[in-house]
């Protein structure tokens, strides 16, 4: 079988949490439900650092603000997260190649990542921090839920997988406007700042 379907879901899931695919993966494998999680996602060190990566992305996802700087910070790393992990399950499964894993897994990690940090820049235009709390444990569940049902149904999770990107992505089209409204209040903010810390 193919592990291209695990290898898309994993690379959607890592755009949205990449630490958690890591240790949901890890911890899959080490206790011994999968066969398809390679060596490495399963060695205690990396189990570890995925896990209190994972609860520093819980903390500041939920905070106004916090999670686009967060978001920010790691448009770089979570599509490497997509294209590395994409490569370990090529490597373990030997279905599909180490670069043609990475390719989908790293390319779909940066269109779901563009989704999250697109969607939570227009979240933090509304003016209370509930919403905030609710957009990130809906992330944290989806990412849990669907990583969870990849390994056993591999198939039927990439086509959820790939409508949420599709809709994801459509969703984030008519969130332009509000996006453009959170940059510019972020721009005023950066600029009152620094003439607030001008001299006299």
């Amino acid at each position: 079988m193919s592990v291209l379907p695990l290898v898309f879901t994993s690379g959607w899931a890592s755009g949205v949490n990449a630490y958690a695919v890591v240790l949901l993966l890890g911890l899959f494998g080490a206790a011994g439900l999968s066969d398809d999680v390679p060596e490495t996602l399963q060695r205690p060190e990396v189990l570890v650092l995925a896990g209190v990566l994972f609860l520093c992305e819980a903390v500041a996802d939920k905070i106004p603000y916090v999670d686009s700087a967060w978001d920010a910070a790691h448009t770089v790393i979570r599509p490497v997260a997509g294209a590395w992990v994409g490569a370990l399950l090529a490597g373990q499964s030997g279905s599909l190649s180490d670069v043609t894993a990475g390719l989908v897994g790293g390319s779909t990690a940066l269109a779901s990542h563009a989704v999250k940090a697109g969607t939570r820049m227009a979240v933090n235009v509304s003016p209370e921090p509930f919403s905030n709390v609710i957009v990130s444990l809906a992330e944290d569940l989806g990412v849990g839920g669907i990583v969870t049902f990849a390994m056993f149904h591999p198939e039927a999770a990439a086509i959820i997988a790939g409508v949420l990107l599709v809709a994801g992505l459509i969703v984030l089209f008519f969130l332009v406007s509000r996006i453009r409204r959170f940059l510019r209040r972020r721009a005023q903010r950066r600029e009152e700042r620094r003439l607030a810390a001008r001299p006299d």
